[in-house]
């Protein structure tokens, strides 16, 4: 079974919804029109970039209205679209929500992200997920996660030990931890034995200067495809045939012994 993917790399517009629509909207007619994916991803926080302090005034209420948008443009293309993630607001609460909706423009899942970044002080106006990421889309395993839940090696292994083959990865990663980013993507998929398809956004924001680089790694963890720092359409197909034949030739899963890995207590 193969499928195609693009990750739409952009440079977001801070703190600005409607012009981000736009943005999208173009990059995916660009996308479609070159590749005819299977599956589309974008980065993190994609409609409001990390313009944290206005998410009160900017986050999407219930993210209704990003919702009809995406939702939309999975129907109108006919492509599974793993929609980075949004600023939704609920109540008194901001998340920073992926959404994930099939070829006909169904939602089929969210995932909130689960780990909050204290370095750009994200626990200061978000809060953090308490869902899983795992989905079925287009016959596919898949599981999402967004940036920082990239450094929680456990996590991601929960969702791969629970079938994932596909692990999408949405992110606004700094530049000056480009090294992290590659190193640390590249080590999930070869510890998971699972792809890892990582959108990352371009450009800068008053604060911060942001890596590009989405990448696609294969489950030996070689990069099949990479983008530069500026703003690109990236694609690649992925073979899910190979994956059963890696994980039975070192059976990582099989050998796993979880039911010690939480019983350690520390002696003196």
């Amino acid at each position: 079974m193969k499928r195609t993917i693009c990750c739409i790399q952009f440079d977001i517009a801070f703190g600005d919804p409607e012009e981000n629509k736009k943005r999208v909207s173009l990059a995916m007619e660009e996308a479609i029109s070159k590749e005819a994916p299977d599956f589309l991803i974008l980065p993190e926080l994609w409609n409001t970039g990390y313009d944290l302090t206005r998410l009160e005034v900017i986050a999407d209420e219930e993210g209704i209205d990003s919702k009809a948008f995406l939702s939309e443009l999975a129907r109108k293309h006919s492509v599974n679209l793993i929609a980075g993630s949004i600023a939704k607001k609920s109540g008194h609460e901001v998340t920073n929500t992926m959404l994930i909706f099939d070829r006909e423009g169904n939602l089929i899942h969210e995932y909130s992200k689960l780990h909050l970044f204290k370095l750009m002080d994200e626990h200061h106006y978000l809060t953090g997920g308490r869902e899983s990421g795992l989905f079925m889309l287009d016959g596919v395993h898949c599981a999402g996660f967004i940036c920082y839940d990239i450094r929680f090696p456990e996590w991601m292994r929960e969702h791969a030990a629970n079938g994932a083959e596909v692990l999408f990865v949405a992110a606004e990663w700094p530049l000056p931890r480009l090294h992290h980013w590659r190193s640390l993507l590249i080590a999930r998929a070869i510890e998971n034995q699972a792809y890892v398809v990582a959108c990352n956004r371009s450009g800068s924001d008053p604060n911060n200067q942001f890596a590009g680089h989405s990448l696609v790694i294969d489950p030996w963890g070689n990069v099949i495809a990479e983008a530069g720092e500026s703003e690109e359409i990236l694609s690649a197909e992925l073979d899910f045939n190979e994956i059963a034949g890696i994980r039975k030739q070192i059976p990582v899963f099989q050998d796993r012994r979880p039911e010690f890995y939480q019983s350690f207590v520390k002696r003196d």
